[in-house]
């Protein structure tokens, strides 16, 4: 019996994407707490891949890694006031143990600004101590209002990578931002996924930030989903928690702050948009397995398995991540059918023909045509194929977020439209409140940098004639 296909993911994406994630045994939402999901081998495996890519980005950057406690005293976690009416209605809080009461409740970390600034006190002193780049992958936990979507809004976020910088001057702090967006355009760009850059609108913005870029890509339902966010936090919380340095000069100043996280969400991402009627498609570089190999033999043919043990061995020595499936009591067509689903971008076909040649065959789990090559070619070809296996997932996802984005001068159009809209906007909130009731859709902030051309502004109107001066992006988000 061959492996079902999945259906249309355009149709009804929350059952495809809930049977995918239960096919390929990537997490188990099972366990009996709303919001926490357990993350099996496989899933596991493909969410470290892609970890690894953004922390290699931080450390190459200058951030060091350090650990911060979970549970914050709830006289920490109030001293910057926005951010406790921000976070405040979401966080668990710990009062006690089943025979004894706190004299004060701990707030399970929602994200870390007041439990490292508490420490960011203590350490830094002079203009030396400057600036101070840090990350920590911890878990995080929210108790989040809206439905929840496994992997993509939980209400335990799963090893959230999370960076704190502070510096001597709002231009450092900038620049530090810059720098952030930078990373992770590098760091989404390699997972292959389309995305535009925003900033939020200031009633809108991260609690206790002083401004906000948001990464927005859009998902199969239509529904917008934020990847990752980059926030300059001036000196509010410096101020709140009396971060101070002896500058150059012997004076006593504040310090400036940024902050920037992304999560497991990613992740879901890559497998919203990458996956179709087969299911999964990872990209090779984070693909638990890049190439199964499938040797095509009877149980007695031990010298072909033998064959394709060697290869295997042959390619982990190249730092390439392989399996044989030499199961006997599955076929060839059913495994070929089985790990399309797992997302595996290669198999390795290997027979009678392959052994006696020394040779092997690619298939793509992009359906381009089945390659033999020579042994001694194997390496450089699969990275070849990988390249344009990269090539295919990076045009196919922009294809999707073209057909996802309506953009248009009339928002009226957009009303009932399945996806991101773009529309002219004067940056006022009055303007905002309008594009929201004529469209239905939230604006989500001024578009920075757009992977689609939106054409010129020049002489585009907004809101009741208004000059229209940048495009807003709106959407329904999870």
């Amino acid at each position: 019996m061959l492996v079902q296909k999945l259906g249309d993911k355009y149709k009804d994406f929350a059952s495809w994407y809930h049977e995918i994630l239960k096919r390929a045994e990537i997490v188990d939402i099972r366990y009996p707490v709303k919001g926490m999901n357990v993350w099996m081998p496989y899933g596991l495996k493909a969410l470290r891949n892609t970890q690894k890519i953004i922390i290699e980005l931080l450390e190459k950057t200058g951030h060091q890694e350090a650990y911060f406690p979970t549970m914050i005293p709830e006289s920490i976690f109030s001293k910057e006031k926005d951010f406790l009416e921000g976070f405040g209605g979401e966080s668990f809080v710990v009062e006690g143990t089943l025979t004894k009461k706190f004299n004060e409740k701990l707030f399970v970390r929602p994200t870390s600004e007041t439990v490292m600034y508490y420490m960011w006190n203590l350490w830094i002193k002079g203009w030396r101590d400057l600036p101070l780049r840090m990350y920590q992958v911890v878990n995080v936990f929210r108790y989040e209002t809206k439905m929840t979507h496994p992997i993509l809004r939980v209400r335990e976020i799963m090893s959230f990578i999370e960076a704190h910088t502070a510096h001597s001057s709002m231009e450092d702090a900038e620049k530090q931002i810059e720098t952030a967006i930078n990373i992770y355009k590098e760091f989404f760009d390699t997972l292959l996924l389309p995305y535009f850059i925003v900033k939020t609108p200031p009633w809108d913005t991260f609690a206790g930030a002083e401004y906000n870029y948001d990464f927005i890509t859009v998902m199969p339902d239509g529904k917008g989903l934020e990847l990752g966010s980059v926030i300059n936090l001036g000196q509010r919380f410096a101020k709140a928690f009396d971060i101070k340095f002896m500058d150059r000069d012997g004076k006593v100043k504040y310090v400036y702050q940024t902050c920037y996280g992304v999560s497991e969400r990613t992740l879901g991402a890559v497998i919203g948009i990458h996956g179709d009627e087969k299911g999964l498609f990872f990209p090779p570089k984070i693909a638990p397995i890049q190439a199964v190999i499938v040797p095509i033999a009877k149980a007695e043919e031990k010298d072909v398995i033998d064959y394709s043990v060697k290869i295997s061995n042959y390619l982990k020595e190249k730092g390439i991540r392989t399996y044989v499936d030499d199961d006997p009591e599955h076929t060839p067509g059913w495994k070929y059918y089985f790990w399309e689903m797992k997302g595996v971008p290669t198999r390795l076909e290997i027979g009678r023909r392959e052994l006696v040649n020394k040779s092997v065959t690619i298939a793509r789990r992009d359906g381009a045509p089945k390659k033999t090559v020579s042994l001694e070619n194997l390496y450089d070809e699969l990275i070849n194929v990988w390249r344009e296996i990269e090539s295919y997932l990076k045009e196919k996802a922009l294809g999707h977020l073209k057909k996802m984005t309506l953009i248009t001068d009339k928002p009226e159009e957009a009303y009932g439209f399945k996806g991101l809209v773009v529309v002219p906007w004067d940056g006022t909130r009055e303007c905002a409140e309008e594009l929201e009731d004529t469209t239905g859709k939230p604006v989500l902030g001024e578009i920075i940098e757009s992977p689609i051309k939106l054409g010129e502004l020049v002489g585009k109107k907004a809101c009741k004639d208004r000059i229209a001066d940048r495009y807003a992006l709106l959407g329904v988000t999870y």
